[in-house]
This record gives structure tokens, C-alpha cells and sequence, in this order.
């Protein structure tokens, strides 16, 4: 499964970086295959492994964040691997072919 997926902390004020930082290094130390782009971080993995990395990202968050938002989409497809970089290689194969 891919879940894409950001976490905002809430009530520390304008900057948010370190915070977010937080998040995404627990989603490397994962060893999930990850990509994190200006709005979400995806990852891919099975549902238990992925939804615990996601857990530990708002947990990390939420360490230094009385609040913490959580926005969350998933593509759910069981025996799928490889999606990450796929779904991308295809869309890049169909402009090239324009």
C-alpha cells in the first residue's frame, strides 16, 4: 500500500520545519521506501508496518506540539509493490511519448 500523509504540528507558532523534520527522519529510519515532496511524505510498505511509521511520525510531532493535524490518503492494494516509483515512471513514459 502507498500512504500519503502530513503532519502539522499546531500551537508552536510560524515555524513549523523542525517539527516536521522530526517526522519525516522517523519516516527514513523506517527503511520503508519513502518520498517526501512540499506537502506530503508517502510511503510504502504492508498496512500494519506503514500505519506504525505514520503513528511514530505524529508521535515525534506531537512530542513537541500540544496539537498535531494529521491528513492522510491511502491506495490499497494488496500484493502491489513498487508503486511508489511506478505510478511516476509511467506517467513520465506516457509525456514522453507526446
Amino acid at each position: 500500500m502507498l500512504v500519503a500523509f502530513s503532519v502539522t504540528p499546531l500551537g508552536v507558532g510560524d515555524s513549523v520545519g523542525d517539527a516536521v523534520a522530526e517526522a519525516v527522519r522517523v519516516v527514513r529510519a523506517s527503511g520503508l521506501p519513502n518520498r517526501t515532496d512540499a506537502m506530503f511524505t508517502t510511503v510504502e510498505g504492508e498496512w500494519d508496518e506503514v500505519m506504525a511509521v505514520v503513528k511514530q511520525a505524529v508521535d515525534a510531532v506531537a512530542a513537541v506540539a500540544p496539537r498535531v493535524s494529521l491528513s492522510l490518503k491511502a491506495d490499497v492494494r494488496p500484493g502491489v509493490t513498487g508503486a511508489l516509483t511506478a505510478k511516476v515512471e509511467h506517467i513520465e513514459r506516457v509525456l514522453g511519448d507526446s
